[in-house]
């Protein structure tokens, strides 16, 4: 997740007191709250009674006298650093203190009184799902709420997620983030102003090994069921004809779970898939499809005078990653702190082990490289969780007397229509290899460094990954 303070603002004080400034705090590219320098050192107070001093990073010292322009966005420099070293940080960034005070800034900021809604929840084919809830509820509030609606039970929640995505204009969706546990859906998503954005549930893993947990409950073979034929409607499956012939036969049997057995077994099962973008490989300004899933990022591409072809790049052979987000400059070339800033472009950059002594970096440039970034690291996560030995099945806290809010009229998963006709415009896919050694690669330095380091983000996640994982 994506922190970043880019601008600052002179506010006036309440009651015609003195000017302050706040400082705009940035999730992803959005804004989420605004908050004063007071506020930020409350939280650094409380997060080192709670930690010890040693456990956090450096904040940045209060000031005697009025701070000059410079210092205002030296300082906005040092928050923004520590705002995302508190957030990276595995103990500090999952605190109950440091969520609950960016839940609290994010509904002041909006001016959202707390008070019983009406939350429209999508499924994966569409339906609609509407949940009862508290404007001041966070994720996981929310996340039960759905799961209560549609009867799941409680030990399968942990298995589905809420994703926050834009609606296009053809009804495909555009993910734009996992909600987390420091914001309020209702307030994240209607603070956006846009009936675009909507709030989709859909399963939270990658292997799918843990749909036969899934499967063995009504509720949740239902769900994998409607996000599968939505997927495969919207090609982000890719099926031959004959694969199709076979699926649509299943569903007319409403044989449920051999249709999802047969589609595991398909090319880009369980992917997500994001817009079209740029990437640097195998060639500078490379339109590609980016695809996540089964522990790998695909490329679809074409070269020109080429057929359809796709590379795969596996996690086990990232040896780190970074979103870089950087600025162009306005005309002129030179911005002043913390004005005539452009629209951000975001960047993703792996090093990737090409060969056995050859690490190359890979770029994908991309609105959406944050959520790239995301589902890298949750990927990693699952494949530790796997090696270990544990599980994903989440403990999720459990309030009012330790059960779950069941909802009195529940609501059924709608069974989707047949599939229809495959487009006949879809081609076939050549592989580049599972090494990519059929592609000729360029030498690609590493990323640019124009942009501010605090926006660079190195992830090491697999420092416990052997060579035999390679």
């Amino acid at each position: 997740m994506h922190f970043s303070i880019p601008e600052t603002e002179s506010r006036s004080g309440d009651s015609g007191g003195s000017p302050y400034v706040a400082y705009n705090i940035h999730v992803n590219g959005v804004l989420h709250c605004r908050v004063r320098y007071s506020q930020l050192l409350g939280l650094h107070e409380q997060l080192r009674k709670e930690y010890g001093a040693n456990v956090l990073p450096a904040f940045p010292p209060k000031k005697l006298f009025s701070l000059t322009p410079a210092e205002v966005e030296q300082r906005r420099e040092q928050l923004e650093k520590y705002m995302q070293a508190v957030r990276q940080d595995p103990l500090l960034g999952s605190s109950e203190t440091f969520n609950s005070f960016l839940r609290r800034a994010q509904q002041e900021t909006q001016q959202v009184p707390t008070e019983e809604v009406s939350l429209e929840v999508l499924l994966s084919n569409g339906q609609k799902v509407l949940v009862n809830v508290l404007t001041s509820d966070q994720t996981e509030d929310v996340l039960e709420a759905v799961a209560a609606k549609l009867d799941l039970p409680d030990d399968l929640i942990g298995y589905f997620s809420l994703f926050l995505v834009r609606e296009k204009e053809d009804g495909a969706f555009s993910f734009v983030r996992k909600l987390q546990e420091f914001e309020l859906p209702y307030v994240s998503v209607t603070s956006l102003r846009s009936q675009e954005y909507k709030i989709v549930l859909r399963k939270s893993y990658w292997d799918s090994a843990y749909d036969d947990d899934v499967m063995e409950n009504r509720v949740g073979l239902n769900l994998l069921y409607a996000q599968t034929v939505s997927d495969i409607e919207r090609g982000w499956i890719l099926v031959t004809k004959e694969q199709h012939r076979q699926l649509k036969s299943l569903q007319e049997k409403v044989s449920k779970k051999e249709f999802l057995r047969l589609a595991q077994t398909l090319r880009h099962y369980g992917y997500l898939r994001f817009d079209a973008c740029v990437a640097d490989f195998p060639e500078k300004d490379c339109p590609v499809v980016v695809s996540a899933g089964n522990s790998e990022l695909s490329l679809q591409l074409r070269l020109p005078g080429q057929q359809l072809r796709e590379g795969s790049f596996r996690v086990t052979r990232m040896r780190c990653w970074r979103v870089t987000s950087s600025v162009p400059l306005p005309s002129g070339g030179t911005s002043s702190p913390g004005r005539g800033r452009g629209e951000v472009r975001l960047e993703l950059a792996f090093e990737y082990l090409m060969s056995k002594d050859r690490l190359q970096w890979v770029t994908i440039t991309s609105p959406q490289a944050i959520m790239m970034s995301i589902c890298l690291q949750s990927m990693v996560d699952e494949l530790m969780v796997k090696k270990s030995g544990g599980s994903i099945r989440k403990m999720l806290r459990r309030r009012l007397g330790g059960t779950l809010r069941r909802s009195d009229s529940q609501q059924a998963v709608k069974s989707p229509p047949l599939l229809e006709s495959p487009d006949a415009s879809r081609e076939s896919m050549a592989k580049l290899s599972s090494k990519l050694s059929a592609v000729s690669l360029r030498g690609i330095g590493s990323p640019s460094t124009d942009a501010s380091a605090s926006d660079v983000h190195g992830n090491f996640a697999f420092e416990g990954i052997g060579d035999e994982d390679l």
